[in-house]
């Protein structure tokens, strides 16, 4: 059977956690393993735009021998003439992987059905876990183990980054806190799956409205942009609701001594974090971004040569 990752619970804790350490070693030599030497050619293909999901998986992509070949659904006939199985049919003769960046999850699961290639999602609005798996590793840098650390996230729990945490946070073994307004609450199925978790990895899970409750002793900060690509009409109504839960010095304070400040990025200054914050000594947004391509990899790596092998 082939292995895909689709969310973040694709992926069992001690699988995470192998990917992770693929990851350190991959990040301390960069070019130490070419599964994709010839090259072979990934698909990386993009409904949307972006900026460090494009650099990471290219660069990534070069890194491990191969070639990364770049796909617009503007410019391709997937999403128009062309279903996405159809185009997985298409792609499964020719490239060793295909790594979709979309809108709706049920197009991915849609595609990894009966592929003979694994299909990694680079972001749907439901999940983001190649951003996860890059969070995990910073995490890990500047924390040690994940096990038993609390994750807190601020902001439209609803979101992809938001079910993301829940999973891969449970995953990993953490307490995940999740503080949003009521309407903007995970998914009840997404929380049920992390709670599952949970329960065999010594894990919590809690969503709360309440901003101090998510905040104390935390170990981890993390928000998120409150408008998101496609909810750009919702703007003003977002951000009237979401205001109270901006990260600002303040719940910083209410966090561990030693906690430090995450955000996926691109990062809205003043709307969802304030600048001091998401600038200032407790942030790690800048090795976050740089985790992309070392997680990525290993993921890469993991499908190429052991879950596919």
């Amino acid at each position: 059977m082939i292995r895909h990752f689709l969310r973040d619970d694709d992926i069992t804790p001690a699988e995470q956690a192998e990917i992770l350490t693929l990851a350190t070693q991959l990040k301390t030599d960069r070019w130490q393993t070419k599964p994709l030497a010839g090259p072979q050619t990934v698909a990386v293909i993009f409904d949307k735009s972006s900026t460090r999901t494009r650099v990471s998986f290219a660069v990534g992509i070069a890194d491990l021998g191969g070639s990364p070949l770049i796909i617009t659904t503007a410019s391709s006939q997937l999403g128009g003439k062309e279903t996405p199985s159809d185009t997985a049919r298409v792609l499964e003769r020719q490239v060793a992987a295909i790594v979709w960046r979309t809108y709706g999850q049920a197009g991915l699961e849609e595609m990894a059905r009966g592929t003979t290639v694994p299909v990694v999602n680079a972001l749907s609005d439901d999940f983001h876990p190649c951003q996860l798996l890059a969070d995990l590793l910073t995490i890990r840098e500047h924390k040690g183990e994940l096990a038993g650390l609390t994750l807190s996230f601020f902001g439209d729990g609803a979101s992809n980054m938001g079910h993301s945490y829940l999973l891969a946070g449970a995953t990993a073994g953490m307490h995940v806190r999740i503080a949003s307004p009521a309407g903007y609450e995970p998914r009840a199925d997404v929380v049920a799956d992390a709670r599952a978790i949970a329960a065999q990895t010594g894990g919590s899970i809690l969503v709360t409205t309440d901003i101090a409750e998510a905040a104390s002793d935390a170990d981890i900060v993390i928000t998120d942009t409150w408008v998101s690509m496609g909810k750009e009409e919702e703007k003003q109504a977002r951000l009237d609701t979401l205001g109270a839960y901006k990260v600002t010095s303040a719940v910083m304070a209410q966090a561990a001594s030693d906690a430090i400040f995450m955000h996926c990025l691109p990062a809205d200054r003043g709307y969802e974090v304030d600048a001091d914050v998401i600038d200032g000594d407790q942030s790690v947004i800048w090795d976050e971004a740089e985790n992309r391509l070392h997680a990525q990899k290993a993921l890469l790596v993991w499908l190429l040569q052991k879950a596919n092998a």
